[in-house]
């Protein structure tokens, strides 16, 4: 049978942080240490796929990668905003992948007016920082993904359950086969998924564990 045309969804920030946290050899390190490369994942993840795949059934092939991360501010973090830039630009060089960088949500101090307060260089006192539209993103890429005819699978990279929607109404669609996957570790025997939400009628899950996020890590100094 022919292979199937597959396309990963990657919720690049709960990508990243659920392995760092979750496994043993990097949960200390410092989390800017343990970055994934989008292109390095969705091959480990690939091959994991159909390694895990019973004689006979459909093998995947990689088409291409859609990455979904936050982009911090460059007046809050000049830096950060730098390297985000830099790792885009460094991803992308592989034609498979496309990055899609959204401006993260800052909370500010407020003064008795209720304007932002400042400090006395006059910038604003950030009190919180969070992804803000991330998952809609990851929602609509999986949803048109599926609609494409060139793609036969959808493979989400999240286990963010917000997301389960989009499962159902991928599945519901019928046009192309969608799946999940998700760090596990292997000694403890804890992983994070997302179920659809009709879960008697469960989708297909690959498991990567701590040797197959070692492999997916982006050692590159930025």
């Amino acid at each position: 049978m022919p292979d199937l045309r597959a396309v990963v969804v990657v919720d690049y920030q709960n990508v990243h942080l659920t392995g760092h946290g979750l496994f043993a050899g990097t949960k200390y390190l410092p989390k800017h240490e343990t970055l994934v490369d989008p292109l390095l994942f969705a091959r480990t993840l690939i091959d994991a796929r159909n390694a895990a795949q019973r004689p006979g059934h459909d093998r995947a092939v990689l088409r291409r990668v859609l990455v979904y991360r936050g982009l911090p501010a460059p007046e809050h973090d000049p830096a950060g905003y730098s390297r985000n830039l830099a790792q885009q630009d460094r991803w992308q060089r592989d034609q498979r992948v496309r990055v899609t960088l959204r401006p993260l949500k800052y909370e500010y101090e407020r003064g008795p007016d209720g304007r932002p307060a400042s400090d006395a260089q006059g910038r604003k006192i950030v009190l919180g920082v969070k992804e803000k539209g991330v998952d809609v993103l990851c929602a609509l890429a999986l949803v048109r993904e599926a609609q494409d005819p060139a793609t036969d699978l959808v493979i989400l990279a999240s286990s963010d359950s917000d997301l389960a929607p989009a499962l159902d109404e991928v599945r519901d669609q019928g046009h192309a086969k969608v799946e999940t996957c998700c760090w596990f570790d292997e000694r403890t025997k804890v992983g994070y998924r997302v179920h659809p939400t009709d879960r008697s009628r469960p989708v297909w899950n690959t498991r990567l564990n701590e040797a197959a996020f070692q492999r997916s890590r982006d050692l590159t100094r930025y």
